[in-house]
């Protein structure tokens, strides 16, 4: 009797960055080398939660097939061909929940939600699933922990394009965002400049502000708001102001984390909370250009950046990256290793426990990276330091 083929399932969640495509190429790649059938899990945990297993359909719409023709080309764009959702299937609100399960049962919990972890499991078991590649930000993959928990062979590959996760240095997204961000600001300076205002530029940036400070840090922006330190409005107007007149061609720029806040302030927020717990940021970059506009008499360039950071095809070091984190992680699926992420530290490719994620928060380096009085990039001594600076 013929053995088994064994199979690989992969999914994308949260944020779209540039370098996914290239990574679920070469995982489908290698998988097949490796006579592994592979499986893409469409809209991430939201396709397996979705998924019923009593409908034909349902399958089709919520799992493909992925083989060489399927991803030959995939690599050039951007984003995820698999889509992807910021669902969290232990936590699934009833709004959230599909009507065969609502159907079926359980009731929510005390806090309105419904844990479908087990139906998660059954499903993965009905497609035949040995093994798990998850890919995502710490949200995402705190999932992939909790299935690791229940003995599911589970890899993780790390991406978000604010390059927060814990554990590890590079985060699949980081390099084309940043890249995006200082080409952007580049550009920007031609209108501010030539109109002689204060530029505003908000960048996304939840908890971490890196992309806002390596950003300014490299193209040379007057000030930067980073999300781990709260500012004084007026002495950020003040300062711009001074940076203003100090340029001859009469203009100031500002970076902006979307997770900044002003001392004795609140991060803005907007819409409901998602299965993780997190409402949508943005809006602290007009508050600020409102307030140094009213605090300085100057006229304000306010442009929030958002999406344009992870939009389009991946630089050369998130492809590098990319290609690297998915042979890595079919190396640890074929040896039968589960419930680890690959990652980089000290610029070397390792992996870890999964588990890693959930035992510390990254951050920017403060004391070593930002000046607090100065609200700008303070970058002296690299000698040891990360490569990005985090």
């Amino acid at each position: 009797m013929a053995e088994r083929q064994k199979t690989v399932a992969v999914l994308t969640g949260g944020g779209d960055v540039p370098g996914l495509n290239p990574a679920l190429k070469t995982l489908v790649y290698r998988a097949i080398d490796n006579s592994y059938r592979v499986l893409g899990v469409r809209r991430g945990w939201g396709g397996l939660l979705n998924l019923d297993r009593s409908d034909p359909e349902s399958r089709e719409r919520f799992v493909i097939p992925l083989d060489r023709q399927t991803v030959r080309t995939v690599d050039r764009t951007g984003g995820t061909f698999l889509h992807t959702s910021r669902t969290n299937p232990a936590k699934v609100a009833g709004s959230e929940t599909p009507d065969f399960l609502r159907e079926a049962g359980p009731g929510a919990d005390q806090g309105g939600t419904c844990d479908y972890t087990q139906h998660v499991l059954a499903n993965l078991e009905h497609l035949g699933v040995d093994a798990l590649i998850a890919i995502g930000g710490d949200d995402t993959l705190s999932y992939a922990e909790r299935l690791h928990r229940e003995g599911f062979p589970v890899v993780a590959i790390p991406k978000t394009m604010d390059n927060d996760v814990y554990g590890t240095d590079y985060c699949i997204g980081f390099s084309t965002a940043v890249t995006r961000s200082v080409n952007f600001i580049h550009n920007l300076r031609t209108s501010a400049g030539s109109h002689e205002r204060i530029a505003v530029v908000e960048l996304f940036g939840r908890n971490s502000g890196e992309t806002s400070l390596i950003s300014a840090y490299l193209s040379g922006v007057d000030r930067a708001l980073i999300s781990e330190v709260p500012f004084d409005i007026e002495k950020l107007a003040q300062l711009l102001i001074e940076d203003k007149r100090s340029n001859r061609s009469n203009y100031a720029m500002v970076t902006v984390s979307e997770g900044a806040s002003m001392i004795g302030g609140q991060i803005e927020e907007y819409g409901q909370e998602d299965a993780y717990g997190h409402k949508k940021l943005g809006g602290i970059g007009v508050v600020v250009s409102e307030a140094v506009k009213r605090l300085t008499g100057s006229h304000i360039i306010y442009q929030q950046l958002s999406y344009l950071m992870r939009s389009g095809a991946p630089d050369s070091l998130d492809l590098m990256v990319a290609f690297n984190y998915a042979n890595m992680a079919m190396d640890l699926v074929a040896e039968g290793m589960s419930g680890r992420m690959v990652c980089l530290q000290g610029g070397t490719y390792r992996h870890i426990p999964i588990c890693s994620i959930m035992q510390g928060l990254k951050r920017v380096d403060v004391p070593e990276l930002y000046d607090t009085l100065e609200y700008r990039p303070k970058v002296r001594h690299v000698l040891g330091k990360p490569m990005f600076l985090y």
